[in-house]
């Protein structure tokens, strides 16, 4: 099980590479990486499990997080309607996204930042992503507004970006014009 003692900090050379494709169909151990990532996430939103073993919560989680630099990643979280989507995804990419822009009102945070870092950060308000599943489907999903954000969080993962990268330094609170606002 994996825990806040296998996550890597900023600064970590391995944050800033840009990860590799995982060979498909994966190996046994590419299935078990990818499975505990998704775990961490799931555990991390359980407040025993939490406590017990100091998990801070995520509701994402990349390989090169966890100093693997495979393009690997887990995302976890309910939607404005209670819905739960859970996934854990090989090679995951952005196919398409709109021009529109949006941002979370309260900023980002990572597993891997262990300071808050206040600023808005722009990311496609929609976006499609390809993948292929731990059971080895392939599978295109449709995003909007916080799942969204996620996915692209975590994808910046796998190509070295961290998300305080795209926060304007002049003026980090600046509202971005013509953004949607998601609220968290």
């Amino acid at each position: 099980m994996l825990t806040m003692r296998d996550i890597i900090r900023d600064g970590h050379p391995t944050l800033r590479k840009v990860a590799e494709e995982v060979p498909l169909p994966p190996t046994d151990e590419d299935k078990q990486i990818l499975q505990s990532l998704l775990e961490y996430v799931i555990n991390s939103q359980n407040p025993e499990i939490a406590e017990k073993y100091g998990l801070r919560a995520g509701i994402g989680l990349a390989a090169p997080q966890i100093n693997i630099s495979k393009r690997m990643i887990a995302v976890h979280l309910k939607d404005e309607k209670g819905t739960i989507h859970s996934y854990a995804l090989f090679n995951p990419k952005i196919k398409s996204h709109s021009v529109e822009k949006a941002y979370l009102t309260t900023g980002e945070g990572c597993l891997s930042v262990d300071e808050s870092i206040p600023g808005y950060v722009p990311r496609y308000a929609r976006i499609t992503v390809q993948g292929t599943t731990i059971d080895g489907n392939d599978v295109k999903l449709r995003l909007k507004g916080m799942l969204a954000i996620v996915f692209q969080h975590e994808i910046d993962h796998l190509n070295g970006i961290m998300f305080y990268d795209h926060i304007n330094n002049e003026d980090p609170l600046k509202p971005i014009e013509g953004a949607v606002l998601v609220e968290r």
